[in-house]
């Protein structure tokens, strides 16, 4: 097990949240590695209609949150955030999907700081490799940029759903979208609300395409991604910084 933590990161109180809507096979092997840390462990199903609700139901040790109509990525992640504040300073974000590796939560956690609540993303390395769609590619740079455009930082990887979430800080953001935009939107008004936001390699691994579930949805996501970045963009133009700041402050 992988426990290479900084005496920063052993101070603080962790909880791991995973949204699924059917992942059941890939869950298999997602949880154990992500048990083994310790950490509290929440999942949130997202309506799925495979075998998920019947994998979770095997794992004693995770509490399951059961949505029973699909209400969207951004939802599952609010809804597993809520309950995770109860009991952790931070919350770990992992795809169900299994294209990210646990062993390297360690990394995300070594990257905070004495004195510091930064929102940690993990930049996925090897998205060259061929079993990478190009849709994920080219949406990656049309996010990054866009990301840019509303909040003047650019990262390498805003797509990514590894993370280190600040609780409860990340709750006060007000992020509206409640699907796959929600990441996006989420590190827009962490930038503004003057969250550090840092970006550590992680590894990833994409299944050859009969292997690999996905929801993304091409067209419709692109238009949901242009109509969440317009908003974000005309926001930063008419609200000056500092309104926008102290808004995202107030609990």
């Amino acid at each position: 097990m992988p426990v290479l933590f900084s005496a920063e990161a052993m101070t603080l109180r962790y909880a791991i949240v995973i949204p699924a809507y059917n992942h059941g096979r890939q869950l298999r092997e997602v949880l154990p590695k992500s048990l083994r840390y310790g950490f509290p462990v929440f999942v949130v199903d997202d309506g799925s209609t495979d075998s998920t609700p019947e994998i979770l139901s095997s794992f004693s040790h995770v509490t399951v949150i059961r949505h029973e109509k699909n209400q969207g990525k951004g939802a599952s992640l609010l809804a597993g955030f809520a309950l995770a504040l109860d009991v952790a300073d931070y919350a770990i974000t992992i795809d169900a999907d299994g294209q990210h590796n646990p062993d390297d939560i360690s990394s995300l956690l070594q990257a905070v700081k004495e004195g510091e609540r930064p929102l940690v993303l993990g930049k996925r390395a090897g998205m060259e490799h061929a079993n990478v769609p190009c849709t994920s590619r080219w949406g990656r740079q049309f996010s990054n940029f866009w990301v840019w455009a509303s909040c003047g930082r650019w990262l390498s990887d805003s797509q990514s759903g590894f993370r280190l979430y600040p609780l409860p800080e990340t709750m006060t953001l007000g992020a509206k979208s409640r699907r796959f935009q929600f990441e996006v939107e989420i590190l827009v008004r962490a930038a503004w609300s003057g969250i550090p936001i840092l970006e550590v390699p992680v590894e990833v691994v994409y299944d050859p395409a009969e292997d690999r579930i996905s929801h993304f949805r091409p067209w419709l996501d692109f238009w949901h991604n242009t109509k969440t970045f317009t908003l974000l963009i005309a926001h930063r133009i008419l609200i000056p910084s500092k309104r926008r700041q102290a808004k995202h402050r107030d609990p």
